[in-house]
């Protein structure tokens, strides 16, 4: 085996590692604290909570159920190599939420302390997510949803996922008619979009690839195959030597710059590579241009 081939499977066994770290924290979180604290949090999780306290379904029952009828919509849209780490976020997570189920047996860890509980739930669960995220996974629920509108519109769904989340959470008013349980909801949804931005770093900005390389034409190549981006190739002159060189300039999402790294160390490892921050990224691919 050579020694980029090696390289790609030490990066997949890595990501598939921090994914399932990530789904463990999550599942731990959510049954330890959220869960057992009868507490309804936004996206698939929280329909799948409000089934639970309304028929006792397991969570990591239906959670995979409905997975499994969004990813067979996917499919057929997205195709299969793209969906790869979603079903296994998916799979490992409703493992994750059976195991905790079962551990857990409803018993929340904290007894009569429900607002630190929603707290440290929200930490657990956006950390296991921005694991999840960093290495390039996914838990399916709204994940596909948005795989899918952005296939076919370059849209942001931000606000109507953050309408259905409120719609879910506001919910489990007619289960329980209590409001404070509606407020821990909204908090636990701050706290772990928050915890998650701050797993990822911040990983949603846009940056810009300045790759100077010899290989510039295999490096670009595999920019447009594997990454899915275009990108622009720079004649340029060595200042010192003044010999005529190439330059491969991409811009892609922060959340796209770790694989970014490992696709030129494959083809070239001695590539010289500048990346910086940019304010913003107006067109296809990005964002709607701004007037």
């Amino acid at each position: 085996m050579d020694k980029n081939k090696l390289h790609s499977l030490y990066y997949s066994i890595h990501d598939y590692l921090i994914i399932i770290i990530g789904t463990l924290l999550y599942g731990f979180g959510f049954n330890g604290f959220i869960l057992s604290n009868e507490i309804v949090t936004g996206g698939v999780s929280g329909i799948c909570a409000l089934i639970f306290f309304a028929t006792a379904i397991p969570v990591s029952i239906s959670y995979f159920l409905i997975n499994v009828v969004l990813l067979a919509i996917a499919f057929r849209i997205l195709g299969l190599k793209f969906l790869v780490k979603t079903i296994f976020g998916v799979i490992c997570l409703s493992l994750s939420l059976s195991l905790f189920e079962w551990l857990m047996a409803g018993n929340p860890i904290l007894q009569d302390e429900p607002f630190m509980s929603i707290i440290i739930g929200a930490f657990l669960c956006g950390s296991g997510l921005g694991l999840i995220f960093s290495a390039n996974g996914s838990t399916g629920g709204t994940d596909i949803i948005g795989a899918v509108v952005n296939k076919y519109k370059n849209i942001s769904i931000g606000r109507a996922l953050l309408f259905c989340d409120f719609i879910i959470i506001s919910s489990s008013f007619l289960l329980f008619h209590n409001v404070e349980k509606i407020v821990f909801g909204f908090v636990e949804m701050v706290v772990s979009n928050y915890v998650l931005d701050m797993v990822l770093n911040g990983n949603r900005q846009s940056v810009q690839f300045l790759i100077f390389s010899q290989k510039y034409d295999e490096i670009a190549e595999s920019i447009i195959k594997d990454l899915g981006r275009g990108c622009t190739i720079l004649d340029g002159v060595g200042g010192y030597s003044k010999k005529a060189v190439k330059v491969v300039v991409l811009l892609a999402k922060k959340s796209e710059s770790v694989f970014i790294f490992r696709l030129v160390k494959e083809v070239d490892p001695q590539a010289f590579i500048s990346q910086s921050i940019v304010r913003g990224v107006y067109g296809e691919g990005f964002d709607q241009i701004k007037t």
